[in-house]
């Protein structure tokens, strides 16, 4: 059989096209923020996860020109080698101190990040506890990494714990000793819950395992000054590890991972992704240094992003619209249309109307429960709200009979 005949059989996004209901792709003509062009049409970007507002920021951008014009467009070559720049250093640093951890260490991406982790710091000896609900990179982080998982209900702690205390049975029995880590996203990207970290830690303590966080979506958006989920619990000394990314909160592109010196060390010393990858670009590195300042020096834009995320919850309500009601605190908000031809054509509407928004489809959520995700950034304003959920409650109406 030809490898290529599954290429050939996949025509899911040609009957879409066809129909005209295809909702992907779209290009950007202008730069990220809380309006855009997109192929020509003025939208209200409500599917963006530039959280903080900072990729047009005029000090971001200044840094990144800046770098560019000292360091050159690119490294050439990995960290491990040639490839460290000073401000990859410098980055690595204030991330370290700024999430409450020892030390750091930088990837080309958020993707990357968990692949390069989770694959290094676990082995065919040892065992993952995951949530069922986590990213797609730590699948496949998890999938390098040749560790047994064991994957628990998501956000369901007792049958986190009854998987714990069942796989330590297991292993007494057969007088086999495996190191035990729990890995779970902090902020769920797509329907925005919040893991229930504090349970995490009481079973990290009684059962003697490690804690992962995936802070992609916490960091910039949980905790007073935005450190992440790890803050917003007042848990800032008990995670073993936090991952997170620069493609959000950050305004860039890249990610990170912090945690102790020794499990820093190690992880830049057998890390696969991270030894056999170019660094990423000064560009890159000096915008997301820029971000991190103006986080640091702008608490109030996490306070405002979160205003403005309830502020849309609220009127999304008072127009009966069906969304997800999760943690108050994230700026992810979903609105449920259950069947994928509904949603692309939702999706496909809206953007028509003037407002972009991200369908989501199985396999990123469980058949028939398919799901428009809108996420919120500090700089939109009510008046753009206002405009917005009006014309989310009128393209949902219109589709509400719609089957596929």
């Amino acid at each position: 059989m030809d490898i290529f005949k599954k290429c050939d059989d996949y025509i899911t996004a040609d009957i879409a096209k066809e129909q005209g209901y295809y909702p992907y792709f779209h290009e950007l003509t202008s730069k990220q923020d809380t309006e855009v062009v997109m192929e020509g049409k003025h939208v209200v970007m409500i599917g963006s996860n530039n959280y903080l507002g900072l990729t047009s920021h005029k000090d971001v951008v200044k840094a990144s020109l800046k770098a560019t014009k000292k360091y050159g467009s690119g490294v050439s070559g990995s960290r491990f080698l040639n490839g460290t720049l000073n401000l990859h250093v410098e980055l690595e640093k204030q991330l370290a101190a700024f999430v409450g951890m020892e030390d750091a260490t930088i990837f080309a991406s958020g993707f990357q990040s968990n692949l390069g982790i989770i694959s290094a710091i676990a082995g065919r000896n040892d065992i993952i506890f995951s949530d069922k609900e986590n990213h797609a990179s730590i699948y496949d982080g998890m999938k390098l990494s040749y560790a047994e998982v064991v994957r628990y209900n998501h956000n369901d702690m007792d049958d986190l714990e009854a998987k714990i205390i069942k796989t330590k049975k297991q292993l007494e029995e057969k007088n086999i000793e495996k190191g035990m880590i729990i890995i779970t996203d902090g902020v769920f990207s797509m329907t925005g819950d919040l893991c229930d970290l504090p349970k995490i830690i009481e079973l990290k303590k009684k059962y003697n395992v490690r804690v992962m966080v995936d802070d992609a979506h916490g960091f910039g958006v949980m905790g007073a000054k935005g450190k992440g989920t790890h803050e917003h619990f007042d848990l800032m000394k008990e995670v073993d590890i936090v991952m997170g990314t620069f493609s959000k909160s950050l305004a860039s592109l890249g990610g990170y991972v912090a945690s102790s010196n020794r499990v820093i060390n190690y992880i830049r010393h057998n890390s696969r992704p991270y030894i056999f990858s170019a660094a990423i670009p000064p560009a890159n590195t000096a915008a997301a240094l820029a971000a991190l300042k103006i986080l640091k020096k702008e608490p109030e834009r996490v306070k405002n992003l979160r205003d403005i995320t309830n502020y849309m919850r609220q009127q999304l309500k008072a127009h009966g619209v069906d969304f997800r009601e999760t943690n108050d605190q994230t700026p992810i908000i979903p609105i449920y249309t259950y069947l994928p031809k509904r949603t692309m054509v939702a999706c496909n509407m809206l953007f028509e109307r003037g407002v972009y928004v991200n369908p989501v489809l199985p396999p990123a959520t469980p058949v028939g429960e398919c799901l428009i995700r809108t996420s919120y950034t500090s700089t939109h304003t009510k008046k753009q709200m206002d405009k917005v959920v009006g014309i989310i409650a009128e393209v949902l109406n219109e589709l509400k009979d719609l089957q596929e």
